[in-house]
C-alpha cells in the first residue's frame, strides 16, 4: 500500500496520523499496519480512548518494543486506531472518538476494545493491525468483522509500552485478512519454538450449546474442514462448573486487576466516561477481596485442568462468539446479555493463558461469525500454521 489512506470507517484516532516507515528489507517489507491506541509510539500521545487520559499523560517517550520489532521487519506504521475507553468494553463503542464502522456489517457493532484495529483491517486500510486482548478484545472483533485474529499465549509478546487493564490476562494480539499474513506477523513477534504438529481435535460441548442455533449451524462446514486435517472431533465437556461460573470467576479476577491498575488515576482525575465504562470501574472498585481470591483459586484449578488436557498437542474448537455482532440499536441490557454469554467462552483461553485463533468462518443471519481454534501455551506458531492450512482448505481470505 502507498499514499494517503482515506479512513472511510472511522478506524483511526482523530487528528494527525502517527506514521513511521519500516525498514527497507525484512519478512514484512511492503506491508502496512496500524496499532491500537494503548501502545506507545515515541512523541505521540497515547490517549487510551479517553480525553482525560490524554490530557493527564505526556506524549510517549519511546516506542513499544512489539512495534519496533514490526518496523524492523519492514512493516510501515500507518496510524493509531480507536479503542474503547481504557480497553474496558466488548462492543467497540467510544463516545469521544466515535465508534468505528463494522465494514462487514455496518448496522452492527465492530466489537471489542480493539475495534479500530479490526475495522482498519476489515476495510482494507492496512494489511494487519495490532490490538490487545484481556477478555476477548481481539477475538470478538475478529469474529464480528469477518477477519482473522489471534490472542497469543499469555506472556508470549511483550506488553512493555502498553497501557494495562488486567495484567494477568492482557496480551498483545493482531488481525489480518489472510491467515498467511497472520502467521508472518507471528514469525516476527513470537518467541521461537512450539511448531510441532497439533492434534487431536476436541469439540467443546458447552461452547457449542452456548451458541445460538444459527451460529452453530453456520460453523459446521468450517469445523468439517478442520476435521479433514486433524481427524474427527472428539466431544469433550470442559467446563463442569458451567460457562456462567467461568465468566463470573474471570470477571471478578479481571475487575480486581483493572481497579488495581487504573483506580488510583480514576480517583485522582475523576475522568468523564462514556456509557457503561464508569459503571464497570465502579463495580471493579466494589469487588470484595475474598470473592476475588476465591475466583483466582477456581481459575487456577481450571487452568491446571485445561493445560493438562492440551499438553500433548490437542486443539479445542468452538464458536468464537455465540452470536453475530449486536446491532447498533441494541439497548444496554441486550448488550450486557451478549457480553455475559460471550465472555463465558472467551474466559476459556483467558483463564488458561492459552493461544487462540479466530477464523472468519461463515455468516449467520447476514453477519460474520468466527470459529476459534485453541492450543496450549507456547504452541502459537503451530496454531497459526494450522489456521493457514484450514484457510487454504476453505479458501478463506483468498
Amino acid at each position: 500500500m502507498a499514499g494517503v489512506i482515506e479512513d472511510r470507517v472511522g478506524a483511526f484516532v482523530p487528528g494527525p496520523r502517527a506514521e513511521v516507515p519500516g525498514a527497507l528489507e525484512g519478512p514484512l517489507a511492503g506491508l502496512d499496519f496500524a496499532v491500537k491506541d494503548l501502545f506507545d509510539v515515541a512523541g505521540v500521545p497515547t490517549t487510551y480512548g479517553n480525553p482525560d487520559w490524554a490530557r493527564t499523560h505526556p506524549p510517549a517517550a519511546g516506542t513499544a518494543p512489539v512495534i519496533l520489532a514490526l518496523l524492523q521487519a519492514g512493516a510501515t506504521l500507518r496510524g493509531k486506531t480507536r479503542t474503547v475507553e481504557l480497553a474496558y468494553g466488548l462492543t467497540g463503542e467510544n463516545v469521544w472518538h466515535g465508534t468505528p464502522t463494522n465494514p462487514a456489517a455496518p448496522d452492527r457493532f465492530p466489537g471489542g476494545s480493539s475495534c479500530g484495529s479490526a475495522a482498519a483491517v476489515a476495510a482494507g486500510l492496512v494489511d494487519f493491525a495490532l490490538g490487545s486482548d484481556t477478555g476477548g478484545s481481539v477475538r470478538i472483533p475478529a469474529s464480528y468483522c469477518g477477519i482473522f485474529g489471534i490472542r497469543p499465549s499469555w506472556g508470549a509478546v511483550s506488553l512493555t509500552g502498553a497501557c494495562p487493564l488486567g495484567p494477568s490476562f492482557d496480551v498483545a494480539g493482531w488481525f489480518a485478512r489472510s491467515a498467511t499474513v497472520l502467521r508472518q506477523v507471528g514469525g516476527v513477534v513470537l518467541p521461537p519454538g512450539g511448531e510441532d504438529r497439533l492434534g487431536p481435535l476436541l469439540r467443546v460441548q458447552e461452547a457449542w450449546m452456548n451458541a445460538v442455533p444459527a451460529t452453530a449451524a453456520a460453523l459446521a462446514g468450517t469445523l468439517g474442514a478442520v476435521e479433514r486435517l486433524l481427524g474427527p472431533a472428539l466431544p469433550v465437556n470442559l467446563v463442569p462448573e458451567t460457562l456462567d461460573q467461568l465468566y463470573e470467576n474471570f470477571r471478578l479476577a479481571q475487575a480486581q486487576e483493572a481497579w488495581t491498575s487504573l483506580g488510583s488515576w480514576i480517583e485522582a482525575t475523576r475522568p468523564a466516561f462514556g456509557p457503561g465504562v464508569g459503571e464497570r470501574f465502579a463495580a471493579a472498585k466494589a469487588v470484595e477481596p475474598a470473592r476475588a481470591a476465591e475466583a483466582r483459586r477456581i481459575g487456577a484449578a481450571f487452568r491446571s485442568r485445561v493445560r493438562a488436557l492440551l499438553a500433548g498437542g490437542a486443539v479445542l474448537a468452538y464458536p468464537t462468539s455465540p452470536v453475530a455482532a449486536p446491532r447498533l440499536d441494541t439497548p444496554p441490557e441486550g448488550q450486557q446479555a451478549v457480553r455475559e454469554r460471550t465472555m463465558g467462552v472467551t474466559a476459556i483461553a483467558g483463564l488458561g493463558g492459552l493461544c487462540e485463533v479466530s477464523l472468519p468462518a461463515a455468516k449467520a443471519e447476514g453477519a460474520p461469525v468466527g470459529l476459534s481454534l485453541v492450543a496450549a501455551p507456547g504452541r502459537d506458531r503451530a496454531l497459526l500454521a494450522l489456521a493457514e492450512e484450514v484457510a487454504a482448505e476453505l479458501r478463506l481470505g483468498a
